[in-house]
């Protein structure tokens, strides 16, 4: 009797050991991968009661650990910093450990390491750049994307973990087309630099006038220790940069989405709409003036394909008059693709009426940008009588002299 309890006893405890090793096989098999433009995650828990028992799935929950992120020690910089700010948003790593080293043993047991390794393998979530092979850029990896500057570490995470990322911070979708403007927003105008600058990629050729020496990646260098101090640890300065870079990336996030967006909406709409100002398609009138339109009106012409290019757009001012203003060639030009009549230029009131002859003028700049009129009919008539007269002349008809 004892030698048959024994046997059943072992008959059961290796059995159990079988269904232990079994689901924790299988759970590295569901472990979620990042996701971005051109990375999606499949994760599938249906299949998990099917192949781990709920005795094993309860000695899992028991023993869970600490995910953790591992990145180098000693002197940081902005990239990894931003990089582990990113990961500490999300849901998965919300209370992760950061692990500072360079030790290889150490950086294995990490769930995810960044800017350390050598290595650059989304599947296994390392997302190193200093290897020799590395080449990759946003575009290398989402052709779809513009951007050629090479990743470093922050870029890596932010491309990967992303749209994740501004779902989790904002509560749109992740499928959302505001989410996705955001996406490019904030790479383009907040993370990209950080790229830049830790690759030593330059701005420009050629050698710079004036140094800069306030951006984000200089402020956190400076949060190292001095080379003379008597403490070397990093790890105070560390915890004070990812906040920093954090705040500073939670504010540019805040004006997008609040700011940003709401103002590309009321360009896009007038845009939309601009034949409904004038057949032409070439004035439009926004709803709201002190609208900030100029980047979101070029952005928006190429998005929507827009043939004849936006000359003109209108808008009341804080008194209630309304403005005539001409859209510059380009957002970093003075040049206008069609400025206001020169012989309205720097006159003013009943004169510029009485010149143009149009009602209730008060002003056209010397420079020819901008015009005022006291009605909305009055500075479209403006914007209409500027487009006539710079209109090609019809072509003769056949047969004349």
């Amino acid at each position: 009797m004892w030698r048959l309890c024994a046997k059943a006893s072992t008959l059961i405890k290796n059995t159990f050991s079988v269904e232990i090793n079994t689901a924790r096989s299988f759970s590295g098999l569901l472990r979620p991968e990042a996701s971005c433009c051109c990375f999606h995650a499949v994760t599938d828990t249906r299949l998990g009661p099917r192949y781990m028992s709920s005795e094993a799935k309860r000695l899992r929950s028991d023993n869970m650990t600490v995910k953790k992120i591992g990145t180098h020690n000693g002197t940081f910089h902005c990239d990894e910093v931003l990089a582990c700010f990113f990961l500490r948003q999300l849901p998965e790593y919300k209370d992760a450990e950061i692990i500072r080293t360079r030790d290889a043993a150490q950086l294995a047991e990490c769930d995810v390491v960044v800017d350390v390794g050598g290595e650059f393998d989304p599947k296994k979530h390392r997302y190193d750049h200093h290897q020799r092979t590395f080449t990759e850029s946003f575009h290398s990896l989402c052709p779809q994307k513009p951007w050629v500057t090479k990743l470093s570490s922050a870029g890596l995470v932010y491309l990967h973990f992303g749209h994740q990322l501004l779902a989790q911070l904002t509560q749109l979708k992740e499928n959302e087309r505001q989410l996705e403007v955001l996406y490019d927003k904030l790479y383009e105008n907040f993370v990209e630099e950080v790229d830049a600058i830790d690759n030593g990629i330059s701005q420009y050729d050629g050698e710079s006038r004036y140094a800069i020496s306030s951006t984000l990646s200089a402020r956190v260098s400076h949060l190292n220790p001095r080379w003379n101090s008597k403490s070397q640890d990093t790890e105070e300065g560390f915890q004070k940069a990812m906040k920093m870079v954090g705040e500073e990336f939670m504010d540019r996030l805040d004006f997008y989405q609040s700011s940003w967006l709401p103002a590309r909406a009321v360009v896009e709409e007038a845009v939309k709409q601009r034949h409904q100002v004038d057949p032409s398609g070439e004035i439009v009138l926004f709803s709201l003036g002190g609208c900030p339109w100029k980047e979101h009106l070029f952005a928006l012409e190429k998005e929507l394909q827009v043939e004849s290019p936006i000359k003109f757009v209108l808008y009341s001012d804080q008194n209630g008059q309304w403005r005539v203003q001409c859209v510059p060639a380009g957002l970093n030009t003075f040049q206008n693709r069609l400025s206001l009549l020169e012989e309205w230029r720097g006159v003013r009131d009943e004169a510029l009426s009485e010149l143009s002859g149009i009602k209730g003028c008060v002003f056209v700049h010397a420079g020819g940008f901008i015009g005022g009129n006291k009605t909305q009919e009055g500075a479209l008539e403006m914007a209409r009588r500027t487009l006539q007269a710079a209109a090609p002349a019809p072509a003769p008809a056949n047969g004349s002299s």
